[in-house]
């Protein structure tokens, strides 16, 4: 008797369990990875945009400080200095834009430095109060929200074709409304980048001269902050940038760079959501918490997060594959005169689905670089710089200092 008691007791658990059904919350297909600041990922120079978003390999120029600043010690310039100016959902509207401006200075042989700024604006917003409405007196209050970084760089040699760079970041995130609230302020954070670039020697094959080129970067390495004083922690865009390339010297006239990049978010996947249904209606109420079903919990330090980001993918390995953004380039110069550049980016689907062909150009006129690109949108999601032509300029200064090549 006493064993049938407890086979009955038992065979009502399992039913119990079984009626405590987990259910996955909707919207959990597409794991695309957000953070904070996400404009520092927008390519802020026309040469890299005309590449397909690249820069950790490419030959050294005046923006080489947003993607490997260790190149700047190969330059053969003295300095230089570079302005450039991207539009933003330039479709939709004339005044979001992205723009930046680079110094650099090769101190010796060794070493360089070299300082940035870029600034984002999401244009003009007009807000009518409550009482202008009423007595219908619509003097607009204008905001106008933006980003800014920062960057100081320090770039040294450690072999005569290897070199190493650090730089510092401060970040700050103006997005907060005053007229909407009382208690608005800025974001602010700090990051650190390393990178590393290697350039080989000129040697020769039998149609051609070659050189090889290779570079990382660790990028936007800092702790997470807040929009919101009771909101919650977001990561910085913390990404590595790996890549190789390989210029063909045909002559003194003619040559062709052709590089390839990967690109990885160190931050942690978002994991699958559910709920344990004990009601069995199909819906979450109050009692029934949310639960991480799949992956882990992305709630962790920046560092954690880091080297959780390799293996936290829910759907595992090939998941974590399909975090790899990848981007081709070719570059054809003529006489260090003229520059014609194409490029393609490649993102998954189920992470941002950024696809994309890009063309630029670039023209010299004594001491300054003119540079073009312009963008094809390959992806079922329209991009926000689609159709966008995008300036650079460049202003060397002590040209010819130094002999790399």
């Amino acid at each position: 008797m006493k064993n049938k008691i407890l086979i009955a007791i038992a065979f009502v658990f399992v039913l119990k369990l079984n009626a405590q059904e987990t259910v996955i919350l909707p919207g959990q297909d597409r794991r695309a990875i957000t953070t904070g600041l996400p404009f520092v990922l927008i390519a802020p120079d026309a040469r890299a945009a005309g590449m397909g978003d690249m820069g950790v390999a490419t030959s050294v120029d005046a923006f080489s400080q947003q993607w490997n600043s260790s190149k700047y010690v190969f330059s053969e310039t003295k300095s230089g200095i570079g302005v450039s100016y991207t539009p933003y959902l330039s479709k939709l509207v004339n005044d979001i834009f992205l723009g930046n401006l680079t110094y650099f200075n090769r101190l010796d042989e060794r070493s360089a430095f070299a300082v940035s700024l870029r600034y984002f604006s999401l244009g003009d917003i007009e807000f009518i109060s409550e009482a202008q409405a009423q007595q219908q007196a619509f003097t607009p209050i204008i905001e106008r929200p933006n980003e800014l970084t920062l960057d100081a760089s320090y770039a040294l040699k450690l072999s005569d074709r290897f070199a190493m760079s650090v730089a510092m970041r401060y970040a700050r995130s103006d997005l907060k409304l005053n007229n909407a609230d009382i208690d608005a302020s800025s974001a602010n954070t700090f990051g650190v980048d390393i990178s590393g670039y290697y350039q080989s020697e000129e040697e020769a094959y039998s149609d051609f001269n070659g050189r090889w080129r290779a570079g990382f970067a660790i990028q936007n390495i800092g702790p997470k902050f807040k929009y919101v004083e009771d909101g919650i922690e977001n990561f910085q865009p913390t990404n590595l940038r790996l890549g190789a390339g390989f210029d063909f010297i045909f002559d003194d006239f003619n040559k062709i760079a052709i590089t390839g990049e990967v690109t990885k978010l160190l931050v942690p996947t978002p994991p699958v959501y559910g709920f344990v249904d004990t009601d069995s209606d199909g819906d979450q109420d109050n009692d029934e918490p949310t639960i991480i079903v799949e992956g882990k919990d992305p709630d962790v330090s920046f560092l954690s997060g880091m080297f959780q980001s390799f293996g936290d993918a829910p759907d595992g390995f090939s998941e974590e594959l399909k975090e790899f953004t990848w981007s081709l380039g070719a570059e054809y110069v003529y006489q260090n005169s003229f520059a014609f550049r194409a490029g393609y980016f490649n993102e998954s689907e189920d992470k941002g689905a950024r696809k994309f062909l890009a063309l630029g150009a670039g023209f010299k006129a004594n001491v300054v670089n003119i540079d073009l690109s312009y963008l094809f949108s390959a992806s079922k999601v329209q991009s926000p710089l689609e159709n966008t032509l995008r300036f650079s300029l460049t202003f060397n200064i002590g040209e010819n200092a130094y002999n790399e090549y």
